[in-house]
């Protein structure tokens, strides 16, 4: 190890950015939170995860869940693109 580190041009933050979010600071009711915490510990998933999904959800953002049907029709249209 070196007894001293030139930081003059390193820089705050992630070192990895992350795309397709953006960090931003808001204020939720206690029991709002509370909840979500709760969930959290239930499902093994962050608390931050479920209000993201929660408020995807109510934007209609949501995908489609994986079907029995819809996996009969991709698996249909795989095996006849290649046949």
């Amino acid at each position: 190890m070196k007894k001293v580190y030139d930081f003059s041009k390193g820089k705050r933050g992630a070192v990895i950015p992350t795309t397709g979010k953006t960090r931003i600071t808001i204020y939720i009711d206690d029991a709002t939170l509370k909840r979500f915490k709760t969930e959290s510990e239930k499902s093994g998933k962050g608390y931050q995860t479920l209000i993201n999904d929660a408020l995807r959800a109510h934007l209609g953002l949501v995908d489609p869940p994986v079907t029995q049907e819809l996996v009969r029709k991709i698996v249909r249209e795989e095996l006849a693109a290649h046949s």
